[in-house]
């Protein structure tokens, strides 16, 4: 979207968080959980649509670079390359669940729909990838719960039409105090979630440091999820052998750093645990000197 299409998502947006929210219980439920909210997302499609359909202003092309789309069609096809395949509040919904997955009010039971080989990958000071395949995000999450408790009150998520299509501004809360995340989602066809990324939202952590362009929308902020060769086929697959990816290493030294982890996940989140500053959650949540843990 240029100019125009960001001004009808801000008019849009608004409705669409707010009728996901207003249903998060529907959503939960375990008989038949899409039921409560389908009237909602072709409601707020019609909405989406109608904002694809506005013109955009002379000269807004030329001002949204953006994430670049690589390979499309190929087998290291990056996520930019990708289209949305599902309305706009199922986006927002997934994302929902995943940040249910780490509040302890919210129902066990609500988790997203993980793609096999989805990747959560956080910047520093957090531990880059600490997660790697369904099972693991699932494990992970629980396992968080317990170990580091949390709930998450605030959320504002955010569907884009271009990838990350959902893109969040959270607020965790730990015993510690507060701690703000900025967080973006990608997804395959099949509306699964390939791939993970959070920044601390703070001044000089949040990747998005143009006041203009709050949501990364006009501007590459350094994404590695739109760097990943594999997320822009339509199964959102990585393929940590694949000649395009063995390319990709060989030139962007941040994803030969997640192809190498993501080959031993385990060892790769140890050794990076070990060499961690003691003070990285203070320093992540933005707590001061005298926090150093949740």
């Amino acid at each position: 979207m240029g100019d125009a299409g960001a001004t009808c998502s801000a008019r849009i947006q608004p409705a669409l968080s707010a009728a996901v929210a207003g249903r998060r219980a529907d959503l939960r439920r375990a008989d038949h959980p899409l039921a409560a909210w389908r009237c909602s997302l072709v409601v707020l499609a019609v909405g989406a649509l109608a904002c694809a359909a506005e013109p955009e202003p002379a000269g807004a092309t030329a001002k949204q670079a953006g994430d670049p789309c690589i390979d499309p069609g190929g087998d290291g096809a990056t996520a930019t390359c990708t289209k949305p395949k599902h309305p706009p509040a199922y986006y927002i919904a997934q994302a929902e669940a995943y940040f249910d997955t780490l509040d302890l009010n919210a129902d066990p039971n609500s988790v997203p729909a993980y793609s096999e080989l989805s990747a959560r990958w956080e910047w520093p000071p957090w531990l880059l990838l600490t997660g790697y395949g369904r099972d693991n995000l699932i494990a992970s999450g629980k396992l968080l719960k317990k170990g580091d408790p949390s709930t998450v009150p605030f959320r504002d998520c955010r569907f884009f039409a271009v990838q990350p299509f959902a893109r969040c501004r959270v607020r965790f809360e730990y015993k510690g105090g507060p701690c703000p995340i900025y967080e973006e989602f990608v997804f395959n066809d099949a509306g699964e979630m390939t791939f993970i990324e959070a920044w601390s939202d703070l001044p000089a952590l949040v990747p998005t440091q143009d006041p203009t362009d709050l949501w990364g929308e006009r501007t590459d902020i350094g994404r590695l999820s739109t760097r990943v060769p594999g997320l822009g086929k339509p199964d959102g697959r990585i393929d940590l052998d694949s000649p395009a990816m063995a390319a990709a290493v060989a030139q962007d030294p941040e994803v030969a750093t997640f192809a190498l982890a993501a080959r031993d996940m385990w060892k790769a989140f140890g050794r990076t645990l070990a060499g961690r500053p003691e003070d990285f959650f203070a320093k992540g949540c933005g707590w001061g000197r005298s926090h150093t843990g949740p």
